[in-house]
């Protein structure tokens, strides 16, 4: 299959694509450094990137940015933050994806393990973590074609733990591989509006 990894240079997106290019042929989008330039927030971009690629089997969101900060503190800029990049960035890619997307393909978004076991100073982070979660459960029962949509849910990255020290207290940290082999799961699988957890 061809498959689009956008956000293929960071921590998760590199767990995917090590898992992911054993069997297919990957493409990768992002701001910088990758086959194809995106920018997620501007929809002119998106739709630029999609025309250029032309057809592609699957497309794997593994980009995005949310605020960390506190709730006290946080304004209402800050807290747009995640909404407008993460979470938008990723919607972004499925609603002006869909007629560039195969029969039978799939859209992989990027969740999180904050909407679920959370930290000080995550709000942000668990919020867009479960709209992402509430939209694929919900557009999977309208998705055409028989194209399929999931989200994988990672908890800390080992190769992240020491950048977030002390913002992730008690978490276990979990494996490249296993993150990895999510993506491979939702991609390569038949399941649909699923969020598969990496805890």
């Amino acid at each position: 299959m061809r498959v689009l990894v956008v956000g293929a240079s960071g921590t998760v997106g590199k767990a995917a694509v090590s898992q992911l290019s054993r069997r297919h042929q990957i493409v990768t989008a992002g701001r910088s450094g990758a086959d194809v330039s995106v920018d997620l927030m501007n929809e002119a971009s998106v739709r630029q990137m999609y025309v250029g690629l032309g057809t592609i089997d699957a497309v794997v969101a593994c980009a995005g940015h949310v605020h960390f900060g506190p709730v006290t503190a946080m304004t209402p800029v800050e807290f747009r933050k995640g909404l407008d990049d993460k979470l938008m960035g990723q919607i972004h890619l499925v609603l002006l994806g869909l007629s560039h997307i195969s029969d039978g393909g799939s859209f992989t978004l990027t969740s999180g393990i904050l909407d679920r076991d959370p930290v000080r100073a995550g709000a942000n982070a668990a919020a867009v973590n479960g709209a992402i979660g509430a939209f694929v459960r919900s557009a999977a029962i309208e998705m055409p074609r028989g194209i399929r949509i999931n989200a994988v849910s990672p908890g800390l990255l080992e190769e992240s733990a020491q950048k977030y020290d002390g913002f992730f207290p008690g978490h276990q940290p979990v494996s490249s591989a296993r993150v990895g082999l999510a993506y491979v799961k939702s991609v390569e699988g038949g399941l649909t509006g699923q969020v598969f957890l990496v805890d």
